[in-house]
């Protein structure tokens, strides 16, 4: 047995592959602080709660999107169709600590000081109740839904869509300061 904060390098590989065959469904996570405003591309999430209704998502620390959700009240969650692949690559492979991602997509009103994109239908805002720290390179956040949108069939984008991109970090990029 394992025990809490060590890992089994026996583990590692037959997980690995456990998690590849998961082939989790992909979202876009958005957040903005005072105008600065963050989005990313996000394989970890999961409803965590029915009553009430409870979503987790999980933010890599190295991500700009993480250290603008630390301080946002809401965060936008877009629930990606097959057929967003162009938004699945902006968000997941350039970086908010270069580039306004915003800039190369369309984003409607900010619903709760979240902006939105405008080419996702199925999406909400959540309030961000808690967030969870660990140690680990992700954090979780907590969050409840407030605005929910699904306008459209869904056929979802899942990991295996998307695992030839580069991320614009890798999970173990040091948090950069902000």
């Amino acid at each position: 047995m394992i025990g809490a904060g060590a890992s089994d390098s026996n583990a590692v590989g037959p997980y690995d592959q456990f998690a590849k065959d998961a082939d989790t469904t992909m979202i876009i996570v958005t957040a903005e602080y005072r105008g600065e405003r963050g989005g990313c591309l996000v394989g970890f999430h999961t409803q965590c709660s029915i009553e009430p209704p409870r979503h987790a998502v999980w933010l890599s620390r190295a991500n700009h999107t993480c250290r603008v959700a630390l301080q946002a009240t809401h965060l936008g969650v877009h629930f990606l169709d097959r057929r967003d692949q162009t938004l699945a690559r902006l968000f997941g492979e350039e970086t908010g600590d270069e580039i306004d991602k915003f800039e190369h997509c369309r984003a409607d009103g900010r619903n709760f000081g979240v902006p939105m994109l405008t080419d996702v239908t199925n999406r909400m805002v959540a309030r961000r109740t808690t967030y969870m720290e660990d140690g680990s390179d992700h954090v979780c956040f907590i969050v409840e839904p407030v605005l929910v949108e699904r306008t459209a069939r869904l056929e979802p984008m899942r990991l295996s869509h998307v695992s030839h991109l580069e991320p614009g970090h890798a999970a173990d990029d040091p948090a950069r300061d902000t």
